[in-house]
């Protein structure tokens, strides 16, 4: 492609993606393909002579554009909304034509230096001390995986020489989580070899927080069946309901036991900006490491995982290995290769910069405060509804709740069927997304609002979508 042309497609792409920005109330949020149309729809081989750009872009609208899930639509209310904010956009255009590869320090001076910068900004908007020192992850789920690996060289540094496996003297190891910790704890347990069978889930209370005396049995009875416990990783802003465990308790355990302390905030951490929200990350400055997720809750496009360590030492350890071709600068540089698995490393930092610098902190505490503030109306609704029922407390901004009719006897199972078959019309519709999960056993309508565009019309349009669709049961 020549510069003229790439002028020329590039201006129509930045109007095409102004006007997607612009109007993303036009799609369906939720694709209404069947499983094998895209692929069906395309070739089975590349084609031998080169296309036009021209071409490619219509084949995009035809072909693809009708199998997106428009997660940029302010009616997703399902999962945790990201939010492709326009400065993030534009950082992620500008950072693919600067193809920076930030391995080493003189690979990308700036993307390196940046990335430290704009952890930095992040890290004292959420209240941590400037003794976390930060790097960037794609996501939380390689966060998580990289504080299991540094709470293991913590406790058996010669786990990365000479493994785990056959090793005579290496008792079992042990991590704790709680039942609603997020499933990328377990997949970490899997990735690095502990195994599932040596995470050990923690009872939660009637507000799904994790029980900290049921972890003190636990690590007692572990340590008196011989196995070692290294970590335990409490959640700020749990998957399904958004509880926050006791970290301030757990931090005491882990100060009393040697156990490192991992505080999975990947969703929840942000709202720390707000005044009335610091507590949410109370106990944390306690912690080893912690996650958060900028493209969960901060308007940052896909994808960005902030992982803070007050022991990077621990992960360095872990991870430098410096081969003659990758000989770095002398002296007390920092190399990004060393904190973690990834040998190449994108420029993700500049994104987050520019979102911070475009929005300003107080520019993002008003969105934060008016996304939480819009739950607890839904909340109120739901509440006030004699036909729902609310299934969890509502401490940020996600709400869990189920039809129940006040003049109808169901048993629980018409009542989970009922509600699936209620989730599934409404989001027929095209107007939102929202989705399901299980609450105290239950099956729950979970609306989760943090979308930049999402406003009181959206939640409006999906709670009275949801109490309009009379869901059919077998009584």
């Amino acid at each position: 492609m020549d510069p003229a042309d790439f002028r020329r497609h590039g201006h129509e792409l930045v109007d095409w993606i102004a006007e997607y920005l612009e109007h993303p109330e036009k799609y369906p949020v939720l694709a209404r393909v069947k499983p094998g149309d895209i692929s069906r729809a395309l070739p089975g081989e590349a084609p031998e002579d080169p296309e036009s750009f021209g071409a490619i872009m219509a084949d995009f609208e035809r072909v693809l554009v009708p199998g997106l899930t428009h997660w940029n639509h302010p009616g997703f209310l399902a999962y945790f909304a990201i939010t492709a904010s326009a400065p993030g956009v534009l950082a992620e255009f500008l950072s693919a034509a600067l193809n920076q590869q930030a391995m080493l320090w003189r690979t990308s001076p700036a993307a390196t230096e940046l990335e430290e910068v704009a952890l930095g900004w992040l890290r004292s908007l959420i209240g941590l001390p400037p003794a976390f020192e930060g790097v960037i992850y794609d996501t939380a789920s390689i966060a998580t995986m990289h504080a299991l690996i540094a709470a293991r060289e913590a406790a058996l540094p010669s786990a990365r020489s000479m493994g785990l496996a056959g090793r005579d003297g290496v008792p079992r190891l042990r991590v704790y989580t709680s039942q609603q910790a997020n499933l990328s704890i377990d997949k970490g347990m899997i990735a690095i070899g502990l195994g599932l069978d040596s995470l050990r889930k923690i009872p939660v209370d009637d507000e799904f927080r994790m029980r900290v005396d049921a972890l003190e049995r636990a690590v007692a009875e572990d340590r008196a069946a011989g196995i070692l416990p290294i970590a335990v990783m409490p959640t700020v802003g749990t998957t399904v309901t958004t509880s926050i465990d006791p970290v301030p308790a757990v931090a005491d355990l882990c100060e009393r036991e040697g156990l490192w302390l991992h505080v999975d905030a990947a969703y929840g951490g942000v709202a720390a900006m707000l005044p009335s929200h610091a507590h949410v990350l109370a106990g944390a400055d306690r912690a080893d490491s912690l996650v958060v997720n900028p493209h969960k809750w901060l308007f940052t496009p896909f994808d960005l995982s902030a992982f803070f360590c007050r022991r990077m030492d621990v992960v360095r350890a872990a991870f430098t290995l410096t081969p003659d071709y990758l000989h770095p600068e002398p002296g007390e540089i920092k190399n990004l290769m060393d904190t973690g698995v990834q040998l190449g490393r994108r420029f993700r930092a500049l994104k987050l910069w520019m979102i911070l610098r475009s929005f300003g902190a107080r520019g993002i505490r008003d969105h934060l405060g008016r996304h939480i503030a819009l739950a607890q109306q839904l909340a109120g609704w739901v509440d006030a509804h004699p036909d729902f029922e609310r299934l969890a407390p509502v401490p940020l901004s996600v709400v869990c709740f189920r039809w129940k009719p006040a003049t109808r006897s169901l048993t629980e199972a018409e009542l989970d069927a009922a509600n699936g078959r209620l989730v599934d019309e409404v989001n027929r519709t095209g107007d939102v997304f929202v989705s399901t999960a299980r609450v105290a056993g239950h099956v729950a309508i979970r609306i989760a609002i943090g979308h930049l565009r999402t406003t009181e019309v959206h939640v409006r349009r999906a709670w009275d979508l949801i109490r309009n669709c009379q869901p059919q049961t077998s009584s």
